[in-house]
């Protein structure tokens, strides 16, 4: 399984085993970190795992998700910083789907005060992870998402890379399965709009959701050997979703 295939069966995995994993795995979840280019620029980002086999994190465990190992996410303060994040963590969660790992985001507000920040870089994210009890994956009929027509506004027929690249956003992680996604879509472009909140302490975690479907995306494109840049336009109307704000556009290059 590569991370395009991942896309369309990984599922949140609640219940894990507290069995170890290997240090070749572990190596191998560090690596993979190592080699990811971010969303935007240069942002100074750093990942720490955390040992749960011992019950060392009983508040994570209690609070979130009770699971061997927590992958936590590191980040300097800058413009689009948590839409970075989300983006990294995605591709690790997309990694650790391909390799056979269970994985489930949760929050970050029971960890150590001790490991709240890391080399001066803030907790931005934390990922249960490890092996889990039934299987990490489900058929992509299972996923409890609104449909296409739910989510676009088709202005012209797209085409099939397209469908792909919006199947791919569609069936992406958020929070509370809030899916704050809009897109307006053209024949080689998609607008992408974010659908306000009225509860001020999910807004914060949007930037990180749509960092995480842009990941998806991503990966669609670069699967699909297709040259795709996230850009931000000028004068793009809101008047496709009420109470909506606009994010980026994904622009096919000629």
């Amino acid at each position: 399984m590569n991370l395009y295939e991942a896309i369309f069966v990984r599922k949140s995995v609640r219940n894990f085993s507290m069995e170890n994993l290997s240090a070749q795995t572990l190596d191998k979840i560090q690596t993979h970190y190592d080699e990811l280019t971010g969303l935007f620029g240069n942002f100074k980002t750093n990942i720490a795992i955390l040992d749960n086999r011992k019950g060392q994190h009983k508040a994570l465990s209690f609070f979130g998700v009770k699971a061997p190992y927590y992958l936590a996410f590191y980040s300097e303060e800058a413009p689009k910083y948590l839409m970075n994040v989300g983006y990294m963590m995605e591709q690790m969660v997309l990694y650790m789907c391909s390799i056979g790992i269970g994985t489930c985001y949760i929050g970050t507000n029971k960890v150590k005060k001790t490991e709240v920040s890391l080399n001066g870089l803030g907790l931005i994210g934390v990922v249960a992870f490890g092996k889990s009890k039934g299987s990490h994956v489900r058929k992509q009929s299972e996923a409890k998402r609104l449909s296409l027509d739910e989510l676009c506004v088709f202005k012209e027929v797209p085409r099939q890379w397209m469908k792909q690249m919006l199947e791919a956003a569609r069936l992406s992680p958020s929070s509370l399965n809030r899916q704050p996604w809009r897109f307006v879509v053209y024949d080689s472009r998609i607008h992408i709009f974010s659908k306000k909140d009225s509860v001020e302490r999910l807004k914060k975690w949007d930037e990180v959701n749509f960092g995480i479907m842009f990941a998806n995306m991503m990966v669609v494109a670069e699967e699909l050997w297709l040259d795709v840049d996230l850009i931000k336009l000028e004068d793009i109307s809101q008047k496709n979703f009420s109470n909506s704000q606009y994010v980026l556009s994904a622009i096919l290059k000629p």
